[in-house]
């Protein structure tokens, strides 16, 4: 009897953990020193979306790059690394998306925490990424989106045609569809 009892509380005591283990949408950073995300769509009504993101800094030659220059459509946003191999998975449908979305949206990224450019722009050229990305080699340009974990890498924000968060995906794309769907429903709402 008393080795069931304590048969029956370790049993207890394992599935207690189970359900603890589960309780967050992100993974822990672990030793990989990032989170992950689960690639879970949320898209935010056009009426919640509060003030247009404000994002500026240098691109990965140098040179400035603002996202407010990118209003009156809406804009990609990708967060990535070269040293990311989520980022490298999911790099194929992101540039399937920016096809298809020629001329309906813009695409940005932000490197997020390479140790030097070089890194960044050799991934850009085997990739075959031609848009522009912020450089934050610390990752703070991600602290502009108050919806992200700042260690939240890859991750894909949509900004409508007025610069407002209208969806986030933390994590890897879904599909190239997915982010194809969820830009042309940002193309497509207003607030009124």
């Amino acid at each position: 009897m008393k080795g069931l009892r304590g048969s029956r509380r370790a049993v207890a005591g394992l599935a207690c953990a189970l359900v603890l283990t589960g309780c967050s949408t992100f993974e822990g950073t672990g030793d990989k020193g990032y989170v992950s995300g689960d690639g879970r769509v949320t898209q935010v009504a056009a009426v919640d979306r509060g003030e247009p993101i404000v994002l500026e800094g240098e691109d990965l030659e140098g040179q400035p790059l603002d996202l407010a220059d990118y209003r009156g459509k809406p804009v990609v946003v990708n967060v990535w690394g070269s040293w990311c191999a989520a980022c490298r998975i999911e790099t194929p449908d992101l540039l399937e998306a920016e096809e298809e979305l020629e001329g309906v949206a813009e695409f940005v990224g932000i490197n997020s925490r390479d140790t030097s450019t070089a890194q960044a722009l050799s991934y850009e050229r085997r990739a075959g990424i031609t848009f522009p990305s912020f450089y934050s080699p610390t990752g703070e340009a991600a602290l502009a989106f108050p919806q992200l974990a700042i260690a939240t890498v890859p991750a894909t924000i949509v900004l409508d045609a007025e610069g407002r968060v209208a969806a986030t995906i933390p994590g890897g794309l879904p599909s190239a569809q997915t982010l194809v769907d969820v830009v042309e429903d940002a193309a497509g709402s207003t607030d009124g």
